[in-house]
C-alpha cells in the first residue's frame, strides 16, 4: 500500500483514478486490490446472474459502485445488488439487497472480512464472499462460514458454483 493522502469526502467524490477506483475512509484513500483475470471473470458472471434476474425480481446488479456506508466512508463491493428498487443518488447511502466482494490474489482475508462485517452492520442482508481460485464461497451473518451455494431463500434464488466459476 502506498502514503496515506488527506483529503475531504467532496474531494473524494469528484476524483478520477488512473488505475483502479479508491476506497475513502476517515479523510483517507484506501487502496484496492487489483483484479486479475479469474476476478474479472467471476465478477462479469455475478453480474450478468443479477441482471438476467431483473424482469423477475426487480434486481439491479452494479459492479464497483461506490457506497456511502456512513459519513467518512464509502467502499466499492465488487458486486452490489439492490432490491426491488433501483438506486436514485449516484452514491448511494441505504444498504443494497446483496454486496459481494471477490479474492484477489493481493487481498488479506482479515481486511476483506472486516469490510464484510461493516456492510451487515450497515444492514446488507446478504453479504458474500467469493474465492475464484479455490472455488469456494462465504456468507457472513451471524458468523463467517463457507456454503456449497449463495442463497436468497425468500426468492428462491441459488447461485452454484458452476454458475460462476470456469
Amino acid at each position: 500500500m502506498g502514503a496515506k493522502t488527506a483529503i475531504s469526502a467532496e474531494q473524494y467524490l469528484h476524483t478520477s483514478f488512473p488505475d483502479l477506483d479508491e476506497e475513502y475512509r476517515d479523510g483517507e484513500l484506501v487502496e484496492r486490490s487489483l483484479p486479475d483475470y479469474l476476478h474479472s471473470r467471476t465478477q462479469g458472471l455475478l453480474t450478468a446472474f443479477f441482471i438476467a434476474l431483473q424482469k423477475t425480481f426487480q434486481m439491479y446488479a452494479c459492479p464497483e459502485l461506490r457506497l456511502r456506508i456512513r459519513e467518512g466512508l464509502y467502499r466499492i463491493p465488487d458486486v452490489s445488488v439492490f432490491h426491488p428498487e433501483r438506486p436514485i443518488i449516484p452514491v448511494p447511502d441505504a444498504p443494497p439487497f446483496v454486496t459481494i466482494e471477490i479474492l484477489s490474489p493481493d487481498d488479506r482475508l482479515s481486511e476483506v472480512r472486516a469490510k464484510l462485517e461493516e456492510y451487515r452492520v450497515w444492514g446488507v442482508p446478504h453479504v458474500w464472499l467469493v474465492d475464484p481460485h479455490s472455488r469456494r464461497m462465504y456468507t457472513c451473518d451471524d458468523s463467517f462460514r463457507e456454503v456449497a451455494s449463495l442463497m436468497i431463500p425468500d426468492l428462491g434464488v441459488e447461485i452454484k458454483p458452476e454458475d460462476i466459476f470456469e
